[in-house]
């Protein structure tokens, strides 16, 4: 994720989000779909005041800033505010105040608001019930202005070029709002209103005069269209974007299997993050891809894509698949070093704004990234062995080289064997692994490590890519490239062990730098070479026990820096603080070894953690603080919330836990020394999509075992449970 940026003369991040972009104190609701979000506050409006970031986005642009009901020029009385299960509509309940000016009590009419987003659209349902005991006249008032703001201007980077002026036009029951951008794009927001009672405009306002009889309803109807360009999309009525809401539930669900649990507030918890996940897959023209993460993150990113996509990859082989493709279509062709790209390179990360289409940010279409190409060919030989979908393999395979010679040729700068960066962009990231700030790679004593810097999970990365790419280089009979590929696996793994380990902290180092120096600080990046089984077996258990300490993990997961460390800061983006993606591949990586205790541990933590959490939501990341008795974990206050490789690791965690391996080629399902935690005494899984047909298992805690009974499955396979 772009988080933080190339430091400057005064070591401050470019690009980074300021904590003076959000008022972490207002509770927001949050809607979003595709490429489209909206942040309001509890009553449904969006307020533009101060530094506030409320408003509703589109392909990273705020089209709408302003968003005020009233009732007869005063503010409603706030009765509930929430978002419904399915992630889709935002219900807010309000009352009148006593309205002198009409003669009306207080509480006598009740408003309802539905509000949701589908993908280029707004819309909202305003339903008025007379409760009071005799007639009740009043004015509805809604206020709305655009000021087509890009997202990077609101998140604290300063425009280069003044903007030019937003232009206004009304209609009788419509306004459009255009904005003619420094890029050549004309973006616009046309406001329609559908009602039975009549409406005036002025100023940016619109007032409805409503007259209701005692046990009566009105309601008011109306859509917000964004449009850039010249697309030439004609926005669905309220009543057809209300019925594709079920549709796309429905086809939505289709996608995962169904797991169901003996606990309630864990089965809330795998809903909330598969209807957060739902409502992250964009459209494009390769399929459903995962984006980010709201509000800063709402676009398609490589590195986060591909971690969600393994993630899910055992419940939802579908998303790994438009995954692959989408990252296959949009790979690096020639080296284009302002945008850090080389051929075979795997995206970073795109962007639509007025911001990145005239250069004042680098991310129209970035390649900053030095782990996504060897995550996208594991991913690939990872999913090629949950499905033996070898068409998909033969149709990128050419992808899959080109990223192979990419980290021969460009991604091992000094030929050393091990894969390092240095950013070529003028304004790029300076550190391009998943911890991109600019102060997250350093020294033991905390000065920050000079480029070019070779990390230690990339290495992993690499490993697990030359390993999956022998596999798949045989099964297309490239037995030659596939015995290239395997002895390079194994040089690499015998040369990281060696280079890489600390003895002193029983881990391996965060980073060599370009002289080869280790950067000797105990860092999570070591805890994710077990993901990948770099790690020899005796030095895996060593980093084990290590991780689980106290000064590594805080009650609430492990952190991303140990607090003995000199750069330790619990309040950090990533030296010190909890990330949940993280958490799980480790914990991912720690049953591969067979170490059950330290993955149950690590799954209590981050469910407890998501207990705490406004809507059981597990957000970006959270402070690193030591956990306190009666409390839950302190917030990061410009955390992604929904975002999608956190909210994906519930399921990643739930595999860890289960321990379970589906090899389609082999057309076997194993649950290797699985255990349930006490709080999950049953878990139901439900249409496990298998290449020719589906799979049902009921599996139940024993006292000391775990039971299986296997409802449905393909003939032809074989349930295999090792204990």
């Amino acid at each position: 994720m772009i988080m933080k940026g190339k430091t400057t003369d005064n070591v401050k991040d470019q690009f980074h989000t300021s904590p003076e972009s959000v008022n972490s104190d207002n509770q927001v609701n949050m809607l979003n779909h595709s490429n489209t979000f909206a942040l309001f506050d509890r009553a449904g409006n969006i307020i533009p005041e101060g530094k506030m970031v409320q408003g509703i986005y589109h392909e990273g642009t705020r089209f709408i800033n302003k968003l005020i009901l009233t009732i007869d020029g005063q503010k409603p009385l706030l009765l509930s505010s929430k978002v419904k299960e399915d992630n889709d509509i935002l219900s807010v309940d309000l009352t009148n105040p006593v309205l002198a000016k009409c003669g009306m009590e207080s509480n006598a009419v009740h408003i309802l608001r539905n509000q949701f987003i589908r993908e280029s659209g707004y819309y909202e349902d305003i339903i008025c019930n007379n409760y009071g005991g005799g007639q009740s006249s009043f004015g509805i008032n809604i206020a709305f202005d655009a000021d087509f703001k890009d997202i990077f201007e609101i998140r604290g980077t300063k425009r280069l070029k003044k903007p030019n002026p937003v232009q206004y036009k009304s209609a009788k029951y419509s306004c459009t709002m255009t904005y003619p951008g420094l890029d050549g794009l004309e973006r616009s927001a046309v406001i329609k209103f559908h009602s039975e009672i009549p409406c005036t405009f002025k100023d940016n306002e619109v007032l409805f005069m409503v007259n209701i009889a005692p046990g009566s309803s009105v309601s008011i109807e109306y859509f917000i269209h964004f449009k850039t360009g010249k697309k030439a999309e004609r926005p669905m009525s309220y009543n057809a974007a209300k019925k594709s809401i079920a549709y796309e539930n429905r086809k939505a669900h289709e996608i995962f299997a169904e797991v169901q649990t003996s606990n309630e507030q864990f089965n809330h918890w795998i809903k909330r993050s598969g209807g957060d996940l739902f409502s992250l897959l964009a459209n494009t023209e390769t399929g459903k891809y995962p984006y980010g993460g709201v509000p800063w993150y709402n676009t398609p990113f490589g590195r986060d894509g591909l971690i969600t996509a393994i993630e899910t990859l055992w419940l939802a082989p579908t998303i790994a698949k438009d995954v692959l493709l989408f990252l296959a279509a949009t790979q690096a062709t020639k080296s284009v070093p302002a945008q850090d790209a080389d051929p075979g390179k795997i995206l970073h990360e795109a962007r639509k704004s007025e911001m990145a289409n005239t250069g004042e940010v680098p991310f129209k279409r970035y390649y900053g990234s030095i782990d996504a190409t060897p995550l996208f060919i594991m991913l690939a030989g990872m999913y090629f062995e949950r499905t033996a979908d070898i068409d998909l393999i033969k149709k990128i395979w050419s992808n899959i080289k080109a990223a192979i010679n990419w980290i021969e040729k460009y991604g091992d700068i000094d030929g050393d064997g091990f894969v390092e960066y240095k950013n070529k962009a003028k304004n790029g990231l300076t550190n391009q692994g998943w911890k991109d700030s600019f102060d997250s790679i350093m020294y033991a004593d905390g000065k920050l490590a000079k480029a070019p810097i070779a990390l230690c999970e990339v290495q992993g990365y690499v490993f697990s890519a030359w390993q999956l790419a022998s596999k798949m280089a045989e099964a297309l009979e490239e037995n030659r490239l596939s015995d290239k590929l395997k002895k390079a696996a194994a040089a690499l793994k015998t040369a990281f062990n060696k280079q890489f380990w600390n003895e002193e902290k029983h881990s391996f180092v965060l980073a060599l730098d370009g002289e080869k120096r280790p950067c000797n600080v105990l860092a999570s990046n070591a805890g994710q070479c077990l993901f990948t089984c770099i790690a020899d077996d005796d030095r895996a258990a060593q980093l084990a026990d290590v991780l689980m300490q106290d000064d590594m993990f805080s009650g609430w997961g492990i952190r991303t820096l140990s607090e003995h460390e000199v750069s330790y800061n619990p309040m950090s983006y990533h030296n010190g603080s909890v990330w949940p993606h993280d958490n799980a591949l480790i914990a991912y990586g720690l049953s591969l070894y067979g170490f059950r205790k330290p993955v149950a541990k690590i799954m209590q933590a981050v469910f407890d953690a998501s207990l705490s959490m406004d809507l059981q939501r597990m957000p970006e990341l959270y402070c690193g603080f030591l956990r306190r008795p009666a409390e839950g974990p302190t917030a990061y206050p410009v955390a992604c919330s929904p975002q999608a490789w956190a909210v994906g690791s519930v399921f990643l965690l739930l595999q860890a836990c289960l321990n379970i391996k589906i090899n389609a080629l082999k057309k076997t399902i194993v649950f290797d020394s699985p255990r349930l935690p006490s709080y999950l005494n049953q878990i139901s899984i439900i249409n496990l999509k298998l290449p020719n047909g589906s799979c049902d298992i009921l599996i139940n805690r024993l006292e000391n075992d775990v039971g299986f009974n296997l409802l449905k499955k393909p003939d032809d396979w074989e349930v295999i449970i090792k204990k």
